[in-house]
């Protein structure tokens, strides 16, 4: 019989401190090359970090600003994973919106 009390992910090789709350959140990815800008979806988010969902074909950087207009602030970001077109990420800092985006 299989445990249910535990995460799928526990055996995935992902190693997360913290429990990952359900979202469905707008994003916008700013890259820093030349302010150019990649459309997201938060699937999941926590304190540390976030899952996005991105087009399979966006080409995202290691590193960037992930601004969400709902919560009002732009997150320093690293990639943690890659999965075609999912990505883990964990949260460096954050900033408040970036003046040059629109949203």
């Amino acid at each position: 019989m299989a445990n249910t009390a535990n995460p799928p992910y526990e055996n995935s090789g992902e190693h997360r401190r913290e429990r990952r709350h359900r979202v469905l959140k707008g994003g916008t990815i700013i890259t820093g090359i030349q302010n150019s800008e990649i459309s997201c979806t938060l699937r999941n988010q926590h304190e540390g970090g976030a899952e996005l969902k991105v087009t399979p074909e966006a080409r995202v950087p290691d590193r960037f600003l992930l601004y969400v207009s709902v919560d009002g602030l732009a997150y320093r970001s690293e990639v943690c994973w890659r999965r075609n077109d999912r990505i883990g990420i964990k949260f460096t800092g954050t900033e408040p919106k970036p003046k040059l985006h629109y949203g």
